[in-house]
């Protein structure tokens, strides 16, 4: 019996998850399906529930989702819980559900293996303090930045995520307006603005020449994010496709228990 699987989200047309796992079951010969869900905040829970009984056994989660999905499964893996952010759940054949989080591993693969940068003693920026930024501070704190910054429209939303992860490294919070003069080594974007054709208010001085940036969005054509950066003449600007790939890889090797090729996957998709 075909198995299925599905990425939900709101709103969910944009996303090329589904296209990304069609060719890893395809290069591995796995039998499965795997579909976009468009689910509102308000319809999350009882859809959950619904996906159960339908016999979904997987299901990737991304924006809005992620922070709720850590409260509605009944067991979470070390790293989710302690990013307090679902990406992967895993549906057992009762009906329990297991909440994992790839999106770190994902990045840092990404980031390393596949463009090179290097993080240990970088001092890092992150844009926004959702379930993405959740997701990622875990791996890129255990890489050994020299300073890694949160920074969000409000304060407090700031401070809420790096006193949650203040016991695994260094870690500052500040409002948009408050980094003017500063400087970063590598710039990562994990606001939603971008969804909205907009970029975070960010001073334009965190974008020297020698900075990395990197939207955790993706789009067939430059983010409003990359093409801001671009024309700040930062050194690199990727968007989050490869992170995409990769943390998608790590989802389907915990459901199949097998590990796709990921190069020729990232050959077909925009860079």
């Amino acid at each position: 019996m075909t198995d299925r699987y599905g990425v939900i989200g709101h709103p969910i047309g944009h996303s090329k998850s589904p296209v990304i796992h069609r060719l890893f079951a395809a290069q591995t010969g796995e039998d499965m399906t795997y579909d976009a869900f468009d689910v509102p905040p308000e319809a999350l829970d009882a859809r959950l529930r619904a996906f159960v009984r339908e016999g979904i056994r997987g299901l990737n989660v991304t924006v809005p989702h992620k922070e709720t999905m850590a409260r509605l499964v009944d067991q979470l893996t070390d790293r989710a819980h302690l990013a307090g952010a679902v990406n992967t759940v895993i549906i057992a054949a009762d009906g329990r559900l297991d909440g994992d989080n790839t999106d770190g591993v994902g990045l840092l693969t990404d980031l390393g293996a596949n463009l090179g940068v290097r993080l240990k003693d970088a001092r890092i920026l992150i844009l926004g303090a959702g379930g993405a930024t959740r997701g990622i501070i875990p791996a890129l704190l255990g890489a050994g930045p020299r300073e890694l910054c949160i920074a969000n429209r409000t304060l407090e939303r700031a401070r809420d995520v790096a006193s949650h992860f203040e016991r695994l490294g260094a870690i500052a919070a500040r409002r948009f307006d408050e980094l003017a003069g500063a400087t970063y080594d590598l710039v990562i974007n994990a606001t939603a603005a971008g969804l909205r054709g907009e970029v975070a208010p960010v001073p334009e001085s965190v974008v020297r020449p020698e900075t990395v940036c990197y939207d955790l969005s993706y789009a067939m054509t430059d983010t409003p994010f990359i093409g801001w950066t671009r024309r700040l003449g930062a050194m690199q600007s990727h968007q989050g496709w490869g992170m995409l790939v990769e943390q998608a890889a790590e989802a389907f090797f915990i459901w199949r228990g097998v590990r796709p090729d990921t190069a020729p996957v990232r050959a077909k998709l925009p860079r």
